[in-house]
């Protein structure tokens, strides 16, 4: 699968919220888990890679659906503005 640069940044920015799940990932761009890691191993300078990785096996985030609230049934905040198309509507 051939990403470009705009993808890769927000699949970057995904994955470093806590609350996006490796799941919403996976069905937004197709990219599985391992997929996920390979890519943040190859973009990310290895500190960067390092503290994202321990935040990933840590307890604060919630990364992996299994481990996450089960009454959080979203993949994002309720505050977040919703996107339509390329316009980002007002509340």
């Amino acid at each position: 699968m051939s990403l470009d640069e705009r993808a890769i940044d927000r699949i970057i920015e995904m994955a470093w919220e806590d609350r996006t799940p490796f799941e919403a990932i996976e069905a937004q761009f197709g990219l599985p888990e391992k997929e996920v890691i390979k890519l943040m191993r190859r973009e990310l300078k290895r500190s960067s890679f390092n503290r994202w990785r321990k935040r990933v096996n840590s307890g604060v985030s919630q990364k992996h659906l299994k481990k996450r609230n089960p009454e959080i049934d979203r993949f994002k905040c309720s505050r977040q503005r919703q996107i339509t198309g390329n316009r980002i509507s007002k509340r």
